[in-house]
């Protein structure tokens, strides 16, 4: 991962392929907008009705602005029907009238407006019919007539008024009546488990007129066990929040008491019916900070602030953005201490890459320089591990192994093999220096290598240089195949101007890294795949101050260019063309700049991928920085 030598390359295929390129430009295949099905990414278009199209194949699903994050389409129903406090997964709905035509068939029904607060729609039961002390489920009824039809199929039959707990009606003659008075006192009136004398009655419509004169009480019979037959008890109970504010015989008393008061619940037998929350709510982290009646205020809401997530009223997370950027980093050598040190003076890092392996021969020999102390030294710190394998930069060997079907093998199955047996988390390719011929054999092996890799839970990842779509299609990286291939891309956004340039420039001007990463997004590169890198080093370049001739050019790690600064008395201005200071100072005949790095460059850096919605960001190298550069990024993540 050192300077990487993308010119090199395109000299390489420039003059190794047969035929000019004449097709015309390559469409932009950059990904504009994502569907989701709640909170859950399904996939990413260029072309909006395409992502609508695809949307509308799932429920709760919709399709955001990459960029914004704005919603431009949805498939959220309106309303949700419950049985008593229950709701299940296809009981919701666009209308109205659908979820009434499903209603219909249950009991003790609702529907709620998503959008609004209680019932739109029920058919809990006004009437019930009873025939003495005997009453049953289906003899619910929602007017009184249908209850007296019901009613004339029986003798000893009354009905009552579930609203006020009357008897409202029965088919007993006044001599029936008369003759029942007569009988033993079995009914008694019991209010919270107290009784008198005088509450003991011999007819049962007797005992219920007194149990209506007194709240939560009950009728018992005491020739049956005890058997409650009536309850004049307020099973409707109002609730704000967990505290139990009321209590009502009749639903829609509770209701009406109810809408006067914020967050109320109304519960009976301990289910809740009811309930006046706002159906979305906002939470940060796990703390509850805000409520709405709608998706797109709850949404409007949430853009000001950090891990934050919406949820249903039932904890159904619909939406968050809780999606960090990777940190990764590459260590530049296999050395256990010299990885240890690096990664101590990080913060936020997600994702270490050590240069562990390397393409041996063409035979497809593996050396391999990795250990497993390192693995579980770098898990325990919370990493994951990625090794690093290389090519050796060496154009004419991978021609040959790429060449060769069974030296593939034997290298892929000894990478991934010893990479399983680590237990590092993937697998970083940076193969350097391809010759253009080898595009397709180098995207087959990619394409064997994740496959091999994937078998055994590990990720594949593959470094490729920033080049330019101009002439993308005489290298050998199809990134567009490549991206459909392998878990991410790391485009190494670095090297603008490199040891073989021959004029002076910034390694990474900021305006040409936005450039890279748009180009990569043009190729079809999901941006979850898509990380890109971040130079550690600047490049100090020695100018003849008589004559202007650039003499030579040497690289600087980012860490030591303070003290460099300070000690040459050198001299910052700004350079709008690569968005840098450009640091100049003099040492006899000699002129020497470059352009500086430091926090406030590399957070700028972390902001494209973060205005691109990128997977990360990925530095070379660990050790060229101080702990200070991971401060300032952190809060970026």
């Amino acid at each position: 991962m050192t300077g990487k030598r993308w010119i090199a390359a395109l000299l390489v295929s420039v003059f190794m392929l047969a035929a000019p390129f004449t097709a015309g430009a390559a469409p932009n295949k950059t990904t504009k907008y994502r569907v989701y099905q709640n909170e859950a990414a399904l996939s990413e278009f260029s072309d909006l009705k395409q992502a609508i199209a695809y949307a509308n194949w799932f429920t709760h699903s919709y399709v955001e602005e990459i960029e914004t994050r704005n919603w431009v389409h949805h498939t959220y129903p309106r309303y949700k029907l419950y049985q008593y406090d229950v709701s299940l997964p296809g009981w919701e709905f666009a209308t109205l009238e659908q979820a009434k035509a499903v209603a219909q068939y249950y009991g003790h029904a609702s529907i709620r407006d998503m959008q609004s607060t209680g019932w739109v729609w029920n058919n809990y039961p006004r009437y019930r019919l009873y025939q003495g002390g005997i009453t049953l489920d289906t003899w619910e009824f929602a007017n009184l007539n249908d209850a007296i039809k019901e009613a004339t199929y029986y003798l000893n039959a009354h009905v009552i008024d579930l609203e006020t707990n009357q008897w409202v009606w029965d088919n007993l003659s006044a001599a029936d009546k008369q003759k029942a008075r007569e009988g033993a006192a079995v009914y008694q009136v019991y209010q919270k488990g107290q009784t008198k004398e005088e509450w003991k009655f011999a007819y049962l419509e007797d005992a219920v007129n007194e149990s209506l004169k007194w709240s939560n009480s009950i009728v018992v019979d005491n020739s049956n066990g005890k058997k409650t037959v009536y309850s004049n008890e307020s099973k409707y109970k109002v609730y704000q929040g967990n505290n139990l504010i009321n209590e009502f015989v009749s639903i829609n008393d509770a209701i009406y008491y109810a809408q006067w008061f914020l967050h109320i619940s109304i519960k009976t037998d301990g289910k809740e019916i009811w309930n006046n929350y706002p159906y979305y709510q906002v939470y940060q982290s796990n703390e509850k900070v805000a409520e709405f009646k709608t998706i797109g205020e709850a949404l409007q809401y949430a853009q000001w602030y950090k891990n934050i997530s919406i949820r249903t009223y039932h904890g159904d997370r619909i939406w968050n953005n809780f999606r960090k950027l990777l940190f990764w980093g590459w260590n530049g050598s296999s050395a256990a201490d010299t990885i240890k040190k690096q990664v101590q003076t990080t913060a936020g890092l997600d994702v270490d890459s050590p240069t562990w392996f390397q393409l041996e021969d063409a035979d497809g020999n593996l050396k391999d320089m990795s250990n497993k102390e390192s693995v579980a030294w770098l898990k325990s710190q919370g990493h994951e591990v990625h090794p690093l394998v290389a090519n050796q930069f060496n154009s004419t060997l991978t021609t040959q192994f790429l060449a060769n079907p069974a030296a593939q093998q034997k290298f892929i199955a000894a990478l991934v093999g010893r990479s399983s047996d680590l237990g590092v988390d993937g697998i970083n390719v940076d193969f350097e220096n391809l010759s253009g011929k080898d595009r397709k054999a180098f995207t087959a092996f990619i394409e064997s290598l994740t496959a091999a890799a994937h078998a055994k839970g590990l990720k594949i990842s593959i470094d490729l240089p920033r080049g330019s779509v101009k002439w993308n299609h005489q290298t050998a990286f199809d990134h567009e195949k490549l991206g459909g291939i392998v878990d991410y891309i790391i485009t190494m956004t670095y090297d603008h101007h490199y040891s073989g340039s021959d004029k002076p420039g910034s390694v990474a001007g900021l305006a040409w890294v936005e450039e890279g990463v748009k180009e990569f997004l043009e190729y079809g590169i999901p941006r979850d795949k898509l990380m890109m890198g971040i130079p550690f080093y600047v490049r100090e370049w020695k100018i003849n101050s008589a004559t202007g001739a650039l003499e030579s050019n040497r690289a600087i790690y980012m860490k030591d260019l303070p003290a460099l600064i300070e000690s040459k008395k050198a001299v910052s201005v700004w350079d709008p063309q690569f968005g840098q200071y450009k640091v100049e100072y003099t040492e006899g005949e000699y002129k020497y700049v470059f352009w500086l790095e430091n926090e406030e460059t590399v957070k700028a850096r972390v902001e494209i991928a973060k205005k691109y919605d990128l997977a990360g960001v990925a530095a070379w190298r660990l050790g060229y920085e101080t702990t200070d550069v991971w401060n300032a990024i952190l809060s970026q993540k």
